[in-house]
């Protein structure tokens, strides 16, 4: 038996390691996608521990996020000198050394987010000459001096936010010129003294977030005199202690609430009584409870937006008419009357939401009535229903001008459903089942409407007097409803609406369109009929094909003649996919122009073939098919006629001589 020799073993060593072993795959053989064209590309989750060369100089954003790079230095980014937002999420950098992006002068955000810093450069951010936007949360840092502020004379935004921060000490040199956003939210903050925001009265116009650290002492006047556009201290403890601590502030926004998952904060009369020392537009208490709201209206009535969202009222009581609200959200709470509002104590109000009430609510009648500067009514997700729609409901609604009553139960429209209402420009029953009665529309006093969403409505279309009177109507939607026979008739409703720009019929049932339908809507530039039952690609029931976008996707089209395209011009789009197009040479003359015309087609990656069976899933734009004009059809036969005649006198005349031989 031959035994094997020290050299045998070497060599058959390197043959395994050179011939077997798996090439690994190098970071130049890894493409990243191409997001814009020497513009901006996504390297995300490859796997990359440099970057490729591959991406181009050029290139102004670039997403490496979820790769590994560790460390940071000034070679790393230097060839991408058109950088302005570099996205480094989560790539288990651990430093950040000297002049990392030194040649990177256009960079306007960095993102750092989920990276286990331990070490910044002084001069980590020199280069950059104008960096506005830096993201550091979820990075470990435990005080916010720990970053370099050299350089950062521009910054916008500085996000600290979820890391291990115990103390709101801001650093001397900290950017204050341009700063907008600070972001301090779920660290572990526990206490504010003046001293830690000193440097804050240099800012003007700053949104300081502060949500989800568990305060439990602000120093009396740390921010006298100061001006916020928002200050968020949303689930941040004791608020009678937060508001004590808050004498003297100005800020637009004051978010004071908790979350869904924290337990309900209880509001005392006295909790709230901070708030009379402090300038405030507009307060959140989402998630709270109140032991009596009237009494916690105090120090409520100078703000103009007050936000209940998720409160567990059932009624407003009476309160002091003399105060400034115009904006009033009530969204999911328990509410069996609009009544229970007592409306009356808002005079002001413009703007009101209860959407989503967890109860059945009631419209009452003239609920709202002394709310006559109202604009914006929200009753959506609420159970509304009604058998005389709408009214002695909205009775006094002079100034609304956008109604919103979707996703509620049925309710019957009666002749002039908004006699009050004529200014109404945005009005929303999608989801809400619709009866209507009378011979008159019910929105034909209606003339400022601009957009009207009737979807999964069940109306009855066959109701010609539905859109009477909408002669400045825009926009409408009309999803899910059906029609007779499946048929769009030339004479339909919708000519009561003539300045239709953007019209909705997606999953209507609709099997045919008659050829002129749509003829007298001049302005129509969006069509959408996806999702029905047309066998024919209907463009001869628009009177102009030059800008307009045509859906088509989701039905029953095989065939399309030339002459249905052929007028289409280079500023319309049209969606054809999802269709079980016919790729034969019966579709050769369509097929021919889609390949020429490929910037006009909308979803190509599903505008595929779906008969013969051999083409059947084929993008059309790939399809290539050996087809005969008519023209080369009649050559043929004509030249197979010639053939055959030309045989037939040859074995005749073969047949002639061969008889005379044998004679």
């Amino acid at each position: 038996m031959p035994t094997i020799t020290t050299v045998d073993f070497f060599a058959l060593l390197i043959f395994y390691f050179v011939c077997c072993k798996a090439p690994e795959t190098t970071t130049s053989e890894i493409t990243c996608f191409e997001v814009i064209a020497y513009q901006s590309y996504s390297c995300e989750g490859l796997g990359l521990k440099d970057i490729p060369e591959s991406i181009p100089p050029t290139t102004e954003i670039l997403d490496f996020s979820f790769n590994s790079l560790v460390a940071l230095y000034h070679p790393t980014f230097s060839r991408l000198r058109n950088l302005t937002h570099l996205d480094l999420t989560r790539c288990n950098i651990n430093w950040v050394f000297e002049d990392a992006f030194k040649s990177n002068l256009q960079l306007n955000t960095i993102v750092l987010i989920g990276n286990p810093i331990v070490y910044f450069a002084e001069t980590a951010f020199a280069g950059p000459v104008s960096l506005k936007h830096l993201l550091l949360q979820q990075t470990s840092i435990t005080h916010s001096s720990f970053i370099p502020m050299n350089n950062l004379g521009d910054l916008e935004t500085l996000s600290y936010g979820s890391n291990m921060i115990s103390s709101m000490l801001l650093p001397d040199n900290l950017p204050t010129k341009n700063l907008r956003t600070l972001d301090f939210q779920l660290n572990g903050i526990e206490k504010i003294s003046a001293k830690d925001v000193e440097i804050l009265k240099k800012v003007n116009n700053l949104t300081l977030n502060m949500k989800g650290n568990n305060i439990n002492y602000i120093e009396p006047k740390s921010f006298n005199s100061m001006k916020f556009n928002s200050f968020n201290l949303a689930g941040c403890g004791d608020l009678s202690a937060l508001l004590e601590g808050l004498y003297g502030l100005t800020t637009n926004i004051l978010r004071l609430g908790t979350f869904r998952d924290s337990n309900k904060m209880q509001i005392s009369p006295t909790t709230l009584h901070g708030l009379c020392n402090i300038s405030v537009q507009e307060v959140n208490l989402q998630y709270v409870q109140f032991d009596n709201l009237a009494a916690s209206f105090l120090c409520l009535t100078k703000i103009q937006k007050l936000d209940l969202t998720h409160t567990n009222i059932d009624d407003i009581p009476a309160i002091n008419r003399d105060n400034s609200l115009n904006e009033l959200i009530l969204n999911s709470n328990s509410f069996n009357d609009l009544c229970d509002l007592n409306s009356d104590s808002f005079p002001l109000l413009t703007h009101l939401h209860i959407r989503g009430n967890t109860e059945t609510m009631n419209l009452g009648t003239g609920c709202l009535k002394n709310l006559s500067k109202l604009q914006y009514l929200d009753l959506s997700h609420s159970g509304v229903a009604s058998t005389s729609c709408c009214s002695t409901q909205f009775k006094g609604l002079s100034n609304l001008r956008h109604l919103n009553l979707s996703y509620n139960s049925e309710n019957n429209l009666l002749d002039l459903a908004f006699p009050d209402s004529e200014k109404l420009e945005i009005l929303d029953f999608s989801h809400t089942h619709l009866f209507i009665n009378g011979s008159v529309g019910p929105f034909n006093n209606l003339r400022s409407l601009r957009v009207l969403n009737l979807s999964h409505s069940n109306i009855n279309t066959s109701n010609e007097h539905i859109l009477e009177g909408l002669q400045n109507l825009s926009f409408l939607s009309m999803k899910g409803s059906t029609f007779h026979s499946g048929i769009i008739k030339n004479n339909n409703l919708f000519l009561h609406a003539p300045n239709l720009e953007v019209l909705i019929l997606s999953s209507c049932e609709l099997t045919a369109i008659e050829e002129q339908a749509f003829h007298k809507l001049k302005q129509l530039n969006y069509m959408d009929l996806s999702y029905n039952k047309l066998t024919i690609f209907s463009s001869n029931a628009f009177s102009d094909l030059s800008h307009i976008y045509l859906n088509f996707a989701g039905n029953m089209v095989k065939l399309i003649p030339f002459y249905l395209v052929h007028n289409v011009s280079g500023k319309s789009i049209i969606n054809l996919s999802h269709n079980p197009l016919d790729c034969s040479c019966s579709n050769n003359k369509f097929i021919s122009w889609y390949k020429q015309n490929k910037d006009t087609f909308e979803d190509q990656d599903n505008t595929v073939c779906g008969a013969p069976t051999s083409s059947r899933g084929i993008k059309l734009s790939k399809v290539t098919l050996k087809c005969f004009s008519a023209l080369q059809i009649s050559f043929i036969v004509l030249g197979a006629l010639l053939i055959i005649i030309c045989l037939i006198l040859i074995i005749r005349n073969y047949f002639k001589n061969r008889y005379i031989f044998m004679l």
